[in-house]
């Protein structure tokens, strides 16, 4: 972590269980504001339980999650919506709405987090023309590629403006010239201030981005 930057998330001594599995073993770690971080490792290392306990999706056997100065395992229930505002999420099955347009899908993150209706035109155009989908806001996912739907799910994730991008594998599906489209997308994303978090065991897009690695073997931090 750049030590110039405050800790925006913090995992001190966290440990997962999942009945007699130990899926993290008291791991510690800090992301700064600004920095943009992989989370390596092979299929059931525990990198995606790293997601979902930033997420607060699931909370620590033991240890302290903590997400812009809040203990996240002390949440309550009905504390989970306001604090996942401060997140964006990007999966690798893009979890885009078929019904719906492209428009209408990043139109739902606004409504969830109670944005006004007559800001919600100026937001879509801006969040659209980021990603370069602005000439589909009104196609039906049917209608675009993987890529597309890629960063219609990205959209989506930005719309809501939070502090932290989560994306867990989100190349896993795409071939290579349209993962390579999409995580200098990424890139320019965090450029642009943005902290992310991102999963993934694709190994050429972590040797050419030369970011930050944190690499989970076993349920430990181990040197890459």
């Amino acid at each position: 972590m750049d030590k110039t930057s405050p800790a925006l998330v913090k995992f001190t001594d966290v440990a997962k269980k999942f009945g007699s599995v130990l899926a993290l073993d008291k791991i510690t770690f800090e992301v700064g504001k600004g920095e943009f971080v992989f989370i390596t490792g092979a299929s059931g290392s525990g990198k995606t339980t790293i997601l979902k306990l930033i997420l607060g999706e699931i909370l620590p056997s033991s240890g302290i999650v903590s997400v812009d100065g809040i203990n996240v395992g002390t949440l309550r229930s009905n504390d989970l919506p306001l604090y996942r505002q401060k997140i964006g999420t990007v999966f690798q099955d893009f979890k885009v709405l078929p019904e719906r347009t492209v428009r209408e899908n990043v139109e739902v993150a606004l409504a969830v987090i109670g944005l006004p209706m007559d800001s919600w035109s100026e937001r879509v155009k801006n969040v659209l023309k980021l990603v370069g989908l602005s000439g589909q806001i009104n196609s039906f996912p049917s209608q675009l590629s993987g890529g597309e739907l890629q960063r219609v799910s990205l959209a989506r994730a930005l719309a809501v403006n939070p502090k932290i991008l989560l994306a867990d594998e989100p190349t896993g599906n795409l071939d290579w010239d349209t993962s390579d489209s999409i995580m200098d997308l990424f890139e320019k994303i965090n450029r642009e201030g943005k902290t992310i978090i991102m999963a993934t065991h694709n190994k050429e897009i972590v040797k050419k981005l030369k970011k930050r690695i944190i690499h989970i073997e076993g349920g430990i931090i181990r040197k890459n």
